[in-house]
This record gives C-alpha cells, structure tokens and sequence, in this order.
C-alpha cells in the first residue's frame, strides 16, 4: 500500500478535472504548473484545496490534476470535486465530513441551450409596434 496512487474525475459546468494523489510533502500540482501560478487569486486556491483541509491532511498528500474546460472558477470548482472523490476512494471514513462540506455533490446547473427565433436561451428579440 505504499506510495499507492489514488485517481478521481470532478466536474461542473463544462470543466473536468483528472486529480490523482499519493503521500508525499502537500504539493499541488495543475496542468503541470504549481496551484499558485496556475490559479493566481487566492479564493480560488483555497476552493481547490478545500477537502485537504477538511479531512485534515494538508501537508501530507501530493495532488497532480489536469484540467480543461470551462473558466477559472468552474475549474477550481471542478479540481475540488476530483480531490473530494479521490480522497473517499483513499479512505472512506472521511465521506461524512466532505458531504456535511458539500464536496462530494457534484454541483449539475449547466448553461441552458439557445432556442431557435431568440437572441439568447430566453431572450427574444425587441418588440416593434410599427
């Protein structure tokens, strides 16, 4: 079981994050960058690494995710589902605590389709009285 490596998929919106972690030193790795230049504000950073936090194991497991699709904010939405999963996979008894968090739900609102005769999903165009 040593150095075992752990892998997951998290979503929402249009991204989707791979996250696979493994014991190490805390290092989180995204796309191949550090989580800090990868995500440079700070809120972001700490959504993305929320359920290391929660379940108590900061500092102790390295983190590598890929990442594509959607904006910067649905992808550290994303990253923060893939970690929660792949840490119920490492050990389920911490899936209480990351429920009671709201991690292990994946957040399903997409963006609603354009209908046809309309500018935008609802939108319809201006109405002329003349």
């Amino acid at each position: 079981m040593e150095n075992q490596q752990y892998y997951s998929t998290g979503r929402r919106k249009t991204a989707t994050a791979r996250v696979y972690i493994k014991e190490g030193k805390g290092s989180t790795q995204v796309n191949g960058k550090p989580l800090e230049k990868y995500f440079p504000i700070k809120s972001l950073q700490m959504t993305a690494v929320a359920p290391l936090k929660v379940s108590d194991l900061e500092g102790s497991y390295d983190v590598k995710a890929f990442v594509k699709g959607g904006g910067q904010c649905s992808q550290a939405s994303a990253l923060r589902h893939g970690l929660a999963r792949a840490i119920v996979t490492m050990d389920s008894e911490l899936k209480p605590n990351l429920r009671k968090a709201g991690f292990i739900t994946r957040d399903s609102r997409e963006v609603e389709r354009k209908k046809p005769g309309l500018h935008k999903s609802r939108k319809r165009p201006q109405y002329s009285k003349r």
